[in-house]
């Protein structure tokens, strides 16, 4: 998955919470991501990344 030049790093599933999860590669930072379907996954992974871009520009 790709968004403005960032890609997300591994992408798990956890059976007990049913919940997608995974981080951003290639970062110093950390920007953590999560969603029950794939579609709030990639919502979620956009979001990270628009938040993350407005906060570095601080």
């Amino acid at each position: 998955m790709e968004y403005k030049g960032y890609t997300a790093g591994p992408i798990d599933f956890d059976v007990e919470t049913n919940t997608f999860s995974g981080t951003v590669a290639g970062l110093r930072d950390v920007i953590h991501f999560e969603g029950s379907t794939a579609q709030e996954l990639v919502r979620a992974f956009r979001e990270s990344i628009d938040c993350y871009l407005v906060e570095s520009a601080r």
